[in-house]
């Protein structure tokens, strides 16, 4: 049996956890730069809230009904996706951490479990050490439960949170009240030819002969009509490295010149090499790209991407910095303001199975330098330790105007309480 373990609203749980009076209250979480509605509580979605809704745009009704507005707090969510993560990795021989607020459990050989009743006790113990509500869904395949997940959110006074697929009966009956726009892995371009097909839940999916299916959507779609039949196909993945690391922003202001994009440039550099020793690996590739601003139609627009094959492979924030301003100089243009850059490392190499190059390597020095910087800005917090072309007082320069505390993971900012 499998497992998916969902956390409900988990932006939106994060930011009510320290804030209880906030509990029954319409809450939202905007993405970077306070643009865009990314997460929902219940009550935001009941007055009609759009996913990606511009915040500006929904200024007026968030006032009148009295929504709570908060800036993206990773940090938070982070520390606490963790804690969630490491509560559940002690109740299932395997997991799977599928994203920031979801993870699959994988219960082979474990026939003695009530997985209702262990359903509940997973779902007790998150609430009860990090105050994160959850719900619970368990079937046969992966696919299942997301499906059984699905159906343990949607109806939570009659499952408790929790949803067994155990029998055949509930798999048919669970696949005849999906919509097929709704099946993990169809999306919105193949649900709409399903639908011109006739297509119009799972169950109807299940009922295509396989060659059809193949034909159509491919193997990942045999496998996952195979996998709503109760076949397995999709084992619990192991955490295996990224096969490519970015690091974009929006910009909290639009810049023109070369001196400002360069500082962001560099920095978003520094980032992705971070981000590579940490896995251990190193990039033989590097990608740099800049954007004007798409939604100023009173404004001229450019955007250009560069590609650049390293000499080496590296993973020193020196050497990734100097590569990417490189790649800004040819690729900037005077006359234009922009809103977003961005670094992509990739044709990413373990660093411990790296081919050394007859007549150019990685400067030597430079790991056991980036380690001290790692380990330096590890104790101190992030960045406190930086190259010279980076800016010494700020790191991403986003808007972020109703940044909620990070009561989790910064000692100046944990609650004060007064007695007497």
């Amino acid at each position: 049996m499998f497992a998916l373990v969902d956390c409900n609203n988990f932006y939106a749980s994060c930011e009510r956890l320290f804030r209880p009076w906030l509990n029954g209250r319409p809450v939202v979480v905007l993405s970077n730069n306070d643009g865009c509605v990314i997460a929902r509580s219940n009550e935001a979605k009941a007055l009609g809230i759009p996913m990606g809704a511009p915040a500006f745009k929904y200024n007026e009704l968030f006032q009148k009904n009295g929504v709570a507005v908060f800036s993206s707090n990773y940090a938070l969510y982070g520390d606490l996706s963790s804690r969630v993560m490491s509560i559940l990795s002690e109740m299932a021989p395997e997991i799977e951490v599928y994203s920031i607020d979801e993870a699959f459990l994988q219960f082979d050989n474990c026939y003695r479990i009530n997985f209702q009743q262990h359903g509940k006790a997973m779902r007790d113990k998150v609430l009860r050490n990090t105050g994160i509500p959850t719900s619970v869904g368990f079937a046969p395949t992966k696919a299942l439960a997301k499906l059984a997940n699905r159906i343990a959110k949607k109806f939570p006074d009659r499952t408790g949170g929790v949803y067994v697929i155990d029998t055949d009966e509930k798999r048919l009956k669970a696949l005849q009240w999906l919509d097929i726009e709704d099946v993990w892995g169809i999306g919105r371009r193949y649900s709409k030819r399903l639908r011109a097909c006739g297509v119009n839940t799972a169950y109807d999916f299940v009922q295509q002969p396989g060659n059809w299916v193949k034909k159509n959507f491919s193997v990942v779609g045999l496998r996952l009509k195979y996998e709503l039949e109760g076949r397995k196909t999709l084992p619990v993945e192991e955490t295996v490295p990224r096969k490519n690391i970015a690091t974009t922003r929006s910009f909290e202001r639009m810049y023109t010149q070369l001196d400002e994009l360069n500082e962001r440039v560099v920095t978003f550099a520094v980032s992705c090499a971070e981000k590579l020793r940490k896995q251990n690996s190193c990039c033989r590739t590097i990608m740099v790209f800049i954007h004007t601003n798409g939604f100023r139609s009173d404004l001229q627009q450019y955007s250009q991407n560069i590609v650049i094959k390293l000499p080496f492979a590296s993973n020193s924030g020196i050497e990734l910095a100097n590569f990417a301003r490189l790649g800004l100089q040819k690729i900037f243009r005077e006359g234009y303001q922009y809103k977003k850059a961005g670094v992509i490392v990739m044709d990413l190499v373990s660093e411990h199975e790296l081919q050394l190059n007859i007549f150019k390597n990685s400067d030597p020095r430079h790991r056991m330098l980036m380690k001290a910087v790692d380990e330096l800005n590890h104790e101190m917090g992030q960045q406190k330790v930086r190259l010279a072309s980076q800016s010494p007082g700020r790191t991403w320069k986003m808007r972020q105007e109703k940044l909620s505390q990070r009561y989790t993971t910064r000692l100046s900012e944990v609650f004060s309480v007064r007695s007497g």
